[in-house]
């Protein structure tokens, strides 16, 4: 099946620092190539995979679960180790809990996360009723575009495959699980206005996380795709700081600059 124009995952070779991005549910790596071409653009070596089922139709999502996608991005953190001398792992929405799922797994491989309105749980009556709903219903309407920037679009299905939101849900239930484990420094950006992931599972997360070296940053002119909107150069510039920050040869000349 043909992938979406804009879709395509997206690689860079750059510099001794990697990132890996991953994109949320029924979502694309288009909702992130804006920031993974400015992480590039500073010499980082970047990795934005498209997740198993995303980016063609919603049928193909039908047939994946958390373990397709979650094997793609961890194959992605492993192949980044194998070049890259230090590795950051980030994610908007469910592909924020993936990231902190990478850190909670990968203590030694992962320096940092950034997250960006990241997914905690499903809320609402859909949570209670996806385990028979998914047997009655192929679909629901689709949750793509929630951008408050008027023009901007994401790339993503009009239509919500039940059972690979029954899948998400026990998805976001181990990463809640599994939060105490993540102890490496924590960025994490939050839109005050998000129409799809409400502020809790951000209020969850920073909860539950062991790290120490964590700093929250609210996003007053976005809606939840924040990284296609108002605030997406603050999202880009935040999280370069804190990855200099953490590894200071980031933009060094023969190190990460123009590798």
């Amino acid at each position: 099946m043909p992938v979406l124009p804009g879709a395509e995952p997206y690689r860079h070779e750059g510099g001794e620092v990697g990132v890996l991005l991953c994109h949320g549910f029924t979502g694309s790596p288009q909702s992130l190539r804006p920031w993974a071409r400015y992480l590039a653009e500073h010499g980082l070596t970047v990795s934005l995979p498209l997740l198993p089922g995303h980016g063609t139709r919603w049928e193909d999502l039908a047939v994946t679960g958390w373990p397709d996608w979650y094997a793609e991005v961890d194959r992605e953190l492993r192949a980044l180790r194998q070049r890259c001398a230090r590795v950051f792992v980030a994610g908007l929405s469910m592909g924020g809990a993936l990231a902190l799922r990478l850190a909670a797994k990968h203590a030694r491989d992962v320096e940092g996360v950034v997250v960006v309105n990241p997914a905690n749980k499903v809320h609402g009556l859909a949570a209670y009723a996806l385990p028979v709903a998914r047997h009655v219903l192929r679909s629901t309407k689709g949750i793509v575009s929630d951008i408050a920037l008027e023009g901007a679009l994401e790339t993503g299905y009009e239509r919500v495959p039940l059972h690979a939101a029954y899948s998400l849900r026990a998805f976001l239930r181990l990463v809640d699980s599994e939060l105490p484990q993540v102890t490496q420094p924590l960025l994490l950006l939050r839109s005050t206005r998000d129409h799809v992931v409400p502020a809790v599972d951000s209020e969850r997360t920073l909860g539950r996380v062991s790290s120490t070296d964590v700093t929250e940053i609210l996003l007053e002119q976005s809606y939840h795709v924040a990284t296609l909107d108002h605030d997406a150069d603050r999202i880009f510039a935040e999280s370069l700081a804190f990855i200099g920050r953490l590894a200071p040869s980031v933009g060094k000349e023969g190190t990460t600059a123009g590798g």
